[in-house]
């Protein structure tokens, strides 16, 4: 019997040769130009991996945080991992019912971690909102027939569900809230692809949320629906930007996960080579919306079996690099990095939006966040197994 992941893959191939009826009208030249005129906004919230002044600064501000006071500071890096990150939305619920829960000076968030990571960012008082995002029947159809879109939009399914979600509790007040963390000096960041530059872009959404307004909701809303849309599933978000002339454009964003499986260390302080001791308390921790580990078993001799085993092969190796990268500095710094992962040993999919699925794997998540169980201290390359060492917060 074919599995509910290799079946959805199946449901996306079956849509392929129909994909090219739905496009987004661009000219061939180049991006739109939605204006000749220049345009200088307040503070432009993106920071463009090409940008070598701006992610400086950014890596710059955030080792300062991490080297300043007299205890460390903690940063939260949310991946992607689509469906999977109802377990990551358990965790962190379960990691307040611990009460060693701490508050993170930097929240990151890739893809679905982009969903979770404004209510992480403003602590366990959102607890209800990740909930009812992740555990509540919230993403029913999101990949139905009904949501079947591909003569319309460049991307199989509707993202009319996601979109609904995301500007339900995407409000003014969320942003009124993160904004007065912000100026505490804490970080929120936000990764999506900029596939007309191929670039990661990661946004300061803190700066975004000080902005106000309904256009600073707008925007808001649409940065986490692209960093969670996965190309070619679902559309692509346009969102506009500013070119080097000084023009308003279109920039097409996707998932952020294309480029990084998640945002921890800065990349500029990745090569730094030269050892820094961070105070004691220093902290990363990885929550992977996902499984790390390799897990054995029989692929079934069928395209769409064989392209989700793929897919997930190649998810894995990149994410145990980008995890094996990030030790390497915070060993080097003396910073004690944290990962949490979905268990090797259960059934889960990207892509099984299915309610109760995820419902059940929120109280996976939940349980072992609460009995700290989430948590293993990474010590070496090798990857992590799901019970923790060392709790965080001890």
């Amino acid at each position: 019997m074919i599995s509910r992941p290799a079946a959805l893959v199946a449901i996306l191939l079956a849509g392929l040769w129909l994909a090219g009826c739905g496009t987004i009208d661009r000219p061939e030249g180049g991006v739109l130009r939605l204006a000749t005129q220049t345009w200088r906004p307040t503070e432009d919230p993106r920071i463009r991996a090409g940008d070598v002044a701006r992610v400086e600064a950014l890596a710059e501000e955030v080792g300062d945080g991490l080297w300043t006071g007299h205890e460390g500071r903690t940063i939260l890096a949310l991946s992607g991992g689509g469906a999977n990150g109802a377990y990551g939305a358990g965790v962190l619920v379960g990691w307040t019912e611990s009460g060693t829960r701490p508050e993170f000076s930097v929240v990151t968030g890739v893809s679905t971690g982009a969903l979770a990571a404004p209510f992480a960012f403003l602590g366990p008082e959102w607890d209800d909102e990740l909930r009812g995002a992740y555990a509540e029947g919230r993403t029913g159809g999101l990949l139905g027939w009904r949501s079947f879109a591909a003569l319309a939009a460049p991307g199989l399914f509707d993202s009319g569900v996601l979109k609904d979600l995301v500007e339900d509790y995407v409000t003014e007040d969320l942003l009124r809230a993160i904004a007065a963390e912000h100026d505490k000096g804490r970080r929120l960041l936000i990764v999506t692809t900029n596939l007309d530059a191929q670039e990661t872009v990661i946004w300061d959404m803190g700066v975004l949320a000080k902005q106000g307004g309904a256009q600073a909701v707008i925007l808001f809303r649409e940065v986490l629906l692209a960093s969670a849309s996965i190309p070619g599933v679902f559309p692509p978000v346009m969102i506009p930007g500013i070119d080097a002339a000084g023009q308003l454009v279109e920039e097409m964003h996707v998932d952020g996960g294309v480029n990084t499986p998640f945002l921890g260390i800065p990349e500029s302080l990745l090569t730094v080579t030269t050892p820094t001791r961070a105070p004691p308390g220093t902290g990363l921790y990885v929550l992977v919306n996902g499984q790390i580990g390799r897990t054995e078993r029989i692929t079934r001799g069928t395209l769409p079996a064989i392209l989700a085993r793929s897919y997930d092969t190649m998810s894995k190796a990149n994410l145990r690099t980008s995890l094996a990268v990030n030790l390497a500095f915070a060993e080097r710094n003396g910073i004690r990095m944290y990962v949490a992962a979905v268990p090797d040993d259960i059934e889960a999919s990207s892509l099984d939006f299915d309610p109760a699925a995820m419902a059940g794997l929120f109280e996976r998540g939940r349980t072992a966040g609460a009995g700290r169980l989430a948590w293993t201290e990474m010590k070496s390359l090798a990857p992590p197994a799901n019970a923790g060492e060392t709790s965080p917060g001890e």
